[in-house]
């Protein structure tokens, strides 16, 4: 899971056209029909009427924390709409770009450079979220069922954990074995797919280059491997991790999800402390 430094540097300019909005609304949708935590609209507001200020803002089953944030635009959008923000990830280098928007947006958006595999959290979360297909990171399925035990013991009792992945049919009929290449201004990539179909896993090799401060450009290779699982799959794993379904949605359409589905969102409630 080493990934992410120096493409860090240009990863925003080649995802500006990620709609990050419509995630952020479609997973506050998924927190207001399923979850606990509440967001606070207007914490100044709240801290000023001086009632039960401390409880307003720490409030366990109100916290949100975010797996894989990357360079926290999600995350930085989610504290605006008045969650209470915890942004996790692997790469220092995606953490160090998400505190530079911190700053600039002046949110209360707490950081963590964690795996997600040892998930270490000072208290329980209503809610836990990881979109962006950061759980295909996850190479093995018992990683993957070791890292839904930690999302359930760390959840509040009856919070959600809200995520998505990329489908095996997605790595093996629409994007393995193909090259995309974007010039840019001031950089341009190569992304070569390599789907390895016994093993269920997609090689990414990005060729980067950026054009320097002196006009010439300077190139960087990283390898990325994610993992595609059936639906199926997934359920099995959220199920031996003692979590419950609640609902699995084509993360295109918001229907139930197909065959052909490429990206799926999945809601599961916490179990095991009392819900």
């Amino acid at each position: 899971m080493d990934a992410y430094t120096d493409f860090a540097s240009v990863y925003d300019t080649f995802m500006d056209e990620t709609p990050y909005q419509e995630w952020a609304d479609f997973i506050e949708e998924l927190i207001h029909e399923y979850g606990v935590s509440v967001p606070y609209k207007n914490k100044k507001v709240q801290v000023e009427s001086g009632a039960d200020s401390q409880e307003l803002l720490n409030t366990e089953k109100n916290l949100v924390v975010d797996i894989g944030c990357g360079t926290g635009t999600l995350t930085e959008m989610l504290a605006a709409k008045g969650y209470d923000m915890i942004g996790i990830d692997l790469s220092q280098e995606m953490l160090q770009i998400a505190i530079d928007k911190k700053e600039t947006n002046q949110s209360d958006v707490l950081y963590l450079c964690q795996d997600m595999r040892e998930l270490d959290l000072y208290s329980t979360a209503g809610t836990i979220i990881s979109v962006c297909d950061s759980v295909n990171y996850l190479l093995e399925k018992e990683e993957l069922v070791e890292t839904f035990r930690l999302v359930n013991n760390y959840l509040y009792p009856g919070g959600v954990f809200i995520f998505d992945f990329n489908t095996q049919y997605k790595y093996e009929e629409v994007i393995g074995d193909t090259t995309i290449a974007e010039n840019r201004e001031d950089c341009s990539f190569i992304w070569e797919n390599y789907y390895h179909e016994e093993e269920q896993i997609n090689e990414y090799d990005l060729t980067v280059f950026v054009k320097e401060q002196n006009g010439l450009y300077r190139k960087f290779e990283e390898n990325h491997y994610q993992r595609g699982y059936t639906l199926a799959e997934m359920i099995r794993m959220i199920e031996r991790a003692g979590l419950c379904l609640i609902k699995a949605i084509d993360a295109d359409t918001h229907e139930e999800p197909t065959p052909e589905s490429e990206r799926i969102y999945i809601v599961a409630r916490e179990q095991g402390k009392g819900c």
